[in-house]
């Protein structure tokens, strides 16, 4: 079981995943989403190589278009 805090909310998982997998168990595939992990981003790049741990502070934002 993995903790993670994300957006302020804390969530639990049932094993160790990484961003994308983050990414896809949220429901955000396809989005224009950045992804700060504790206080810092994590490059889109660098999603799959990215590891969360147990405890991680994590802020998710997307991007929306307007005008």
């Amino acid at each position: 079981m993995i903790s993670l805090t994300i957006n302020g909310a804390p969530r639990s998982f049932d094993s160790p995943l990484n961003c994308n997998e983050l990414v896809e168990r949220l429901q955000l595939g396809g989005k224009r989403i950045a992804i700060e992990r504790n206080g810092e981003i994590v490059p889109r790049s660098q999603f799959a190589a990215c590891m969360l741990q147990n405890g991680d502070r994590l802020e998710i934002v997307a991007a929306v278009g307007g005008g």
